[in-house]
């Protein structure tokens, strides 16, 4: 058996992040900024007023001013403000030549087109040309979230250059397996994982579709992983162990598969098999639920962040202070289903009395993993300890 951060290592050598395309700012959300994106415009293009009122060359409190005209965002005026003048002027408007301040609308007194300065706010209300950013300035690689299209928006920039999103195969295998909604023989079982995987791997930025179950024989083994060679991505759930009736191994590589590692120190998910098969990536999960959903957030999701260019794919590891005493750890690393709780500063931490890796009820109640190194001795309540978010 090899370590998790081993095996990290040889997933994520698997692939390479995707091809560029270029796609409609209106539909870049979630997707990933393939290269640096630099504006084509100033931001603010012109002074502007950051307040409503009234736009002056200089002021003190009693001074009076006479209302020359208005200016309003999109509606700008042309002239100079000269001293004793003052220009009505709104939030975003342009601030004219001459102005040095914007008096608050509050802190005047009109009448007419006379107005008096009753009060002074600290600053001059005044957003300088490019306070925003300037043209040429860029927003670097990273998976877009609704401020970044606001501001490439603002950059003028219509189209994004995104990576395009890895199409993964996601294949459940199992004669004991039946679809949601069918109905079940009395020796079989919902197949549930493959909705989590699918919806890990969306999340993470791919594009996943669902193939037929594999049944447990080698034909139908190879009739679907065949099916799957059009994607960038292969996704099995079960049969990666070394039982008789396990055969994605054996089929994979009857099909050309490389593979990379076999089995990991870790718990729930020690059979796990990855390699490359006639150059597509293959991730072999193992069938149990947790197992399976588990090694998803620690290599799946890594693996399309790769594909999508992410220079720093992970898993991050937070820090959380222990509630209660945990028992030494085994030969292998633990990922425990625990939940989170507030905390003073780092929040709280408590696994699961049940940690069996068949139960998707607990995985369900669960927020974080508690990570328990390989050969940890016992923890105290009180500890800092490391977790993944779920």
């Amino acid at each position: 058996m090899i370590s998790v951060e081993e095996a990290l290592a040889r997933v994520l050598a698997l692939s390479k992040p995707m091809p560029v395309e270029t796609v409609p700012l209106q539909k870049a959300a979630g997707r990933w900024l393939a290269e640096p994106a630099r504006a084509r415009r100033t931001q603010p293009p012109f002074r502007s007023s950051a307040m409503d009122g009234y736009a002056v060359a200089g002021a003190t409190v009693g001074d009076g001013f006479d209302v020359i005209g208005e200016a309003a965002a999109g509606r700008g005026w042309t002239g100079h403000i000269a001293p004793g003048q003052a220009l009505r002027i709104f939030t975003g408007a342009p601030v004219p030549d001459g102005a040095t301040r914007v008096v608050l609308q509050e802190d005047v007194t009109r009448t007419g087109d006379r107005i008096t300065v009753t009060a002074l706010s600290e600053g001059d209300n005044i957003r300088p040309l490019g306070d925003d950013f300037i043209a040429g300035a860029e927003l670097s690689p990273r998976r877009l979230r609704p401020s970044d299209l606001a501001l490439l928006a603002a950059m003028n920039l219509p189209e994004i250059p995104v990576r395009r999103r890895p199409v993964v195969a996601v294949i459940a295998t199992g004669d004991e397996l039946v679809m949601p909604g069918e109905e079940p023989g009395p020796d079989q079982i919902i197949a549930s994982n493959s909705f989590a995987i699918k919806a890990l791997a969306e999340a993470a930025g791919a594009e996943a579709r669902m193939l037929p179950i594999a049944r447990d024989t080698e034909a139908d083994l190879f009739a679907i992983l065949t099916m799957a060679l059009d994607a960038d991505l292969i996704v099995t759930i079960g049969g990666a162990s070394v039982g008789d009736h396990d055969l994605v191994g054996r089929v994979a590589e009857s099909m050309g598969l490389d593979r990379a590692f076999y089995k990991i120190a870790m718990r729930p998910g020690k059979p796990l098999m990855a390699g490359r098969m006639q150059g597509v990536p293959l991730l072999g999960l193992p069938g149990n639920p947790v197992s399976a959903i588990v090694c998803g957030h620690l290599f799946l999701v890594p693996l399309i962040r790769v594909m999508l260019g992410d220079p720093s794919p992970g898993p991050h590891p937070a820090r959380a202070v222990l509630a209660r005493d945990e028992r030494p750890t085994g030969p292998r690393t633990h990922y425990m289903r625990a939940r989170l709780e507030p905390g003073d500063g780092l929040p709280l931490i408590r696994a699961f009395d049940r940690q069996d890796s068949a139960l998707l009820s607990v995985l369900a109640e669960a927020d974080a993993l508690l990570i328990r190194p390989l050969g940890d001795g016992p923890r105290r309540a009180g500890e800092i300890v490391d977790y993944l978010p779920i």
